[in-house]
């Protein structure tokens, strides 16, 4: 069945810490906890019942500790299918329904950032932790998988708001994370022991499906896509998708997700950068004005939708040159309209899913991050001058926070009534973006009285302020930070703006 209730847990983690209010969680709940070695005595020092998994299996830890959970009433309880033919099978065996496994593996990778001894480095490839994890992954439908303490925090949430019930599309995206720490556990692994081979190879190794591209950026560069697209897309019409393609397909995603829940938002993208953006009440509307932002940019670009593309939207973006257009559905009529143009792309978007974490190659490595998947909302505003923002204000202050986090820095967004009006992208200097950005405004014929600013950083000095105000500008959203935010703060107290910070930077290299 879709939904589950948890009546029983396998915990086996490194990090013990951070499972204090999840142990007490299920304590709460009555589901009964197995567990073994150092996670069995942390759950036990808390005073929480917990059943060892020896206990279980009638065979104790050996070989050091090698082997503790390999076994099959461990195994028969993750795996099986909750159906008539299996549950006959574990009743057989005297084996137990485990509905959660949370694990936690021997962390390798930091042993060896931090020793050259092969022989400690070897003993923390967790076998044990990553089968479990696998395992639980695999039967997804009726097990919930948690496979690292990154987790935890979500596990913990999803057990208080549904009282331990899970959906299977709860128990589906923990399992997609789940795939993802093993995957990275063993390419971490393989990087290890080619150490010696060229750098890059254990990532094209880790990856399941390849798809050669006519071209990297450049003609002369080959291009590769690793993926699988169509878990993201529907791909109803146009030639085969580029190099380029892909990049700004994966911005436009990432910009629109921003959207996806609001009223409806068009977006048109150029060379991964946003050069309109508008939402309104209509697709229509929220085309037409996104597209006044700067419909010279606007040719051969990107274009995406939060809503669905009907007859009449189609119309007015097919006098348009683009190459790519993507939306999460679009009229029959509409699509019967598109279509005429052969080539151009056209891709229903399934998800609009984010990675939690991103990499990206450079040097003789790749650097990881966490995703920038921090949106700010009205509560999470500090006011930071006299005069407070209006309703609207805020409204547009939040709107152009949203366009800024995808632009690349240093960058500055104008904006008004839920429209891009202006923005300065990739300066070196905050003050050479904000003039890009007015400069741009006007020669696309805005007025700028009443409009806002966003920074996707703070401003050292107070001339960023200064040039907004001159331009019409009436409030600001910011992270703060500098030393120097006084000076800001001030001006916009002597000439009645607003200006509100938020806390979070959001570079974007």
């Amino acid at each position: 069945m879709a939904n589950r209730p948890i009546q029983s847990a396998l915990i086996s983690v490194f990090h013990k810490d951070r499972l204090v209010p999840i142990v007490a969680e299920l304590q709460r709940l009555g589901i009964k906890i197995y567990s073994t070695g150092g996670t069995q005595a942390f759950i036990e020092n808390l005073g929480a019942e917990v059943t060892a998994v020896e206990d279980l299996t009638s065979y104790p830890s050996i070989l050091d500790g090698r082997v503790k959970t390999l076994h099959p009433k461990v195994f028969g309880g993750i795996l099986a299918r909750r159906e008539e033919a299996h549950q006959t099978q574990l009743q057989e065996y005297g084996i137990p329904e485990i509905d959660l496994v949370i694990v936690d593996l021997y962390p390798f990778e930091q042993t060896v950032a931090n020793t050259n001894d092969e022989a400690a480095i070897i003993e923390k490839i967790d076998i044990g932790g990553i089968s479990l994890i696998r395992a639980a992954a695999k039967n997804y439908k009726d097990v919930l998988v948690v496979p690292s303490q990154d987790e935890y925090d979500s596990l913990l949430s999803l057990l208080k708001e549904k009282n331990g019930e899970t959906t299977l599309e709860d128990r589906l995206a923990f399992a997609r994370q789940a795939f993802l720490v093993s995957s990275h556990y063993d390419t971490a692994i393989y990087q290890y022991f080619n150490r010696d081979e060229e750098p890059g190879a254990a990532f094209k190794q880790s990856v399941l499906d390849a798809e050669a591209l006519r071209y990297g950026e450049n003609p002369h560069q080959a291009g590769v896509f690793y993926g699988q697209l169509e878990d993201m897309f529907e791909k109803i019409g146009g030639k085969a998708l580029s190099y380029n393609n892909l990049v700004d397909i994966d911005a436009a995603v990432g910009l629109m997700r921003e959207f996806k829940d609001d009223a409806p938002t068009f977006a048109i993208l150029k060379h991964t950068n946003s050069c309109g953006i508008a939402t309104r009440t209509t697709v229509l509307d929220a085309w037409k004005d996104a597209l006044a932002a700067d419909n010279v940019s606007a040719f051969g670009g990107i274009l995406i939708a939060n809503t669905t593309i009907d007859l009449a939207t189609a119309q007015e973006i097919d006098k348009l040159f683009y190459e790519v257009l993507i939306a999460p559905a679009f009229e029959e009529a509409a699509l019967d309209h598109l279509r005429k143009k052969k080539k151009r792309i056209l891709l229903r978007i399934k998800d609009f899913y984010a990675h939690k974490r991103s990499f990206k190659s450079l040097l003789n490595g790749v650097i990881e991050q966490d995703t920038d998947l921090k949106i700010e909302t009205a509560d999470a505003l500090t006011t930071a001058t006299r005069k407070e923002p209006t309703a609207q204000e805020v409204e547009d202050l939040l709107f152009a926070n949203k366009c800024v986090k995808h632009l690349k820095s240093n960058t500055i967004v104008l904006a008004r009534g839920k429209q891009l009006l202006g923005m300065g992208c990739g300066q070196t200097s905050r003050v050479d973006a904000l003039k890009q950005a007015v400069d741009k405004a006007k020669r696309f014929g805005f007025e700028l009285e009443g409009a806002v600013m966003a920074s996707d950083a703070f401003f050292p000095f107070a001339d960023s302020v200064e040039i907004a105000h001159e331009a019409g500008v009436t409030a600001v959203i910011q992270p703060g930070g500098s030393i120097r935010d006084e000076d800001s703060i001030k001006f916009c107290d002597q000439h009645g703006m607003a200006m509100v910070l938020t806390g979070v930077r959001h570079f974007k290299h």
